[in-house]
């Protein structure tokens, strides 16, 4: 991907629908193209007025199982996977209207949205786009989990998880969107469970929309979905398209370089927090050619 110094939307709309893998139920999206300096927002067609979220850390009201954002009662669930390809193909500007509260899972990655993205065509704006400039290092820590970002021309992600199970075990994996392919790298990556999670969270009416549909399946030494996994390192792939989604309600792109390791949602919005309490470890303005790598 090459750098993108100007802000970017989308050519033309998008529509998207499925089932929302918590609720269970049937949603339809459809990615309409935005001014500059609008960001991402999502507006929710079935409500009265059709009120507005902008995805942005501080609307962010849940994130146990999903990354829910929300204002004045309305909420938006589960859109850290599109927010990923939001990231992931540079698209600053977007709004995202829906006609319900929880956003279609798709097959559990990023592709089905990266792909509809890329065919409608990424149209370039007037504006420069604003960054997070790092200028020194963050580290918060949780036990042995922690997330770190330090200084440095361009921006980079590094992804370690560690489970224990024979499936998993340790996988690591870094990205590079100036180098790297998104679309092809990381936006297929699905997310995972294990079955005895999924059977626990059906018996309290979540993950309703959970199947091998919309998900990897692992049990006690296997992979339940016919066609196996789509990278031998799929699992730390999706926990890296997932992080993407979840620093890009930062509301800008980050000039620096992030560790994660055996982090979640969570931690990252911890991190989030911690950061924009930080004030002297970064600027926001837009860069100077100088300022970035060479592809």
């Amino acid at each position: 991907m090459e750098h993108h110094y100007h802000q970017q939307t989308l050519a033309q709309p998008v529509t998207c629908a499925g089932i929302g893998v918590h609720s269970g139920k049937h949603s339809r999206i459809i990615i309409q193209p935005a001014p500059v300096n609008h960001g991402i927002r999502f507006r929710r067609l079935d409500l009265p007025g059709t009120p507005d979220i902008p995805a942005l850390f501080k609307t962010v009201v849940d994130t146990s199982l999903a990354t829910v954002v929300g204002r004045d009662g309305a909420i938006v669930s589960t859109i850290e996977h599109l927010m990923a390809a939001f990231s992931g193909l540079a698209i600053d500007n977007a709004l995202v209207e829906i006609n319900g509260y929880e956003m279609p899972i798709m097959d559990g990655s990023a592709e089905t949205f990266a792909r509809e993205i890329s065919r409608a065509g990424i149209h370039r704006q007037d504006s420069l786009r604003w960054y997070f400039v790092m200028t020194r290092q963050i580290r918060i820590e949780d036990g042995d989990k922690f997330v770190e970002i330090v200084p440095g021309k361009g921006f980079t992600i590094n992804c370690t998880i560690e489970f224990d199970h024979p499936l998993i075990g340790r996988q690591e994996i870094s990205f590079d969107p100036v180098h790297e392919d998104f679309h092809k790298e990381i936006s297929p990556a699905r997310t995972f469970g294990f079955l005895q999670d999924l059977e626990y969270l059906k018996r309290f009416s979540l993950g309703r929309g959970g199947s091998l549909d919309t998900a990897v399946v692992i049990d006690k030494d296997t992979i339940l979905n016919p066609g196996g996994l789509r990278f031998p390192d799929e699992f730390v792939r999706h926990k890296l398209l997932d992080s993407l989604g979840d620093f890009s309600l930062l509301g800008m792109p980050i000039q620096g370089h992030i560790t994660t390791y055996k982090s979640g949602h969570a931690l990252n919005h911890a991190f989030i927090k911690e950061l924009l309490a930080q004030k002297d470890a970064w600027e926001t303005r837009t860069v100077a050619v100088e300022d970035l790598p060479r592809p």
